[in-house]
């Protein structure tokens, strides 16, 4: 899971439509290089619309070489309770093994403390939580495992 990058205050839009910053461009290519020299394959990517996540969605992705086909976006990411990110989850097809989800504060903060007992005050912008799931269907999630990388706290690719 990754939230989106910062995003700017500047422009008089909708919550929607308000894009990233220069920070947020930065940023998303940073943690993309470094999911992709961790080795991280990707089998699908899932997005809020809203423009900052797609945007994030879409850098990481290149970043990390995934091909356009494999991103989807979906209203259910738009969230920020974190509950309807979680319903999204657990209906995922089972065939696929790895997927990144680009969402908003404060669903990010929400799974985190509540699948992974994250204990610290706030998930950073363009941060990645990877959770494993010791399960063989998305449809039993319930609690994970958790590494956190934060664009502040990475070494640079």
């Amino acid at each position: 899971m990754m939230r989106h990058g910062k995003s700017s205050w500047k422009l008089n839009v909708s919550d929607r439509d308000r894009p990233l910053n220069k920070r947020g461009i930065d940023d998303a290519r940073k943690m993309g290089a470094f999911l992709q020299n961790q080795g991280y394959a990707v089998d699908a990517v899932f997005s809020s619309p809203a423009i900052r996540a797609a945007h994030t969605a879409l850098i990481v992705s290149r970043e990390m070489n995934v091909p356009m086909y494999k991103i989807s976006f979906s209203e259910s990411l738009y969230d920020f309770s974190g509950e309807d990110v979680l319903e999204f989850i657990r209906y995922l097809d089972n065939t696929l093994y790895t997927v990144v989800t680009f969402g908003h504060n404060n669903a990010c903060n929400s799974l985190a403390y509540s699948l992974a007992d994250f204990t610290g005050d706030n998930i950073p912008t363009a941060a990645a939580v990877l959770f494993r799931f010791d399960v063989s269907l998305w449809s039993e999630i319930t609690k994970a495992n958790a590494e956190y990388f934060f664009p502040k706290t990475i070494d640079n690719p």
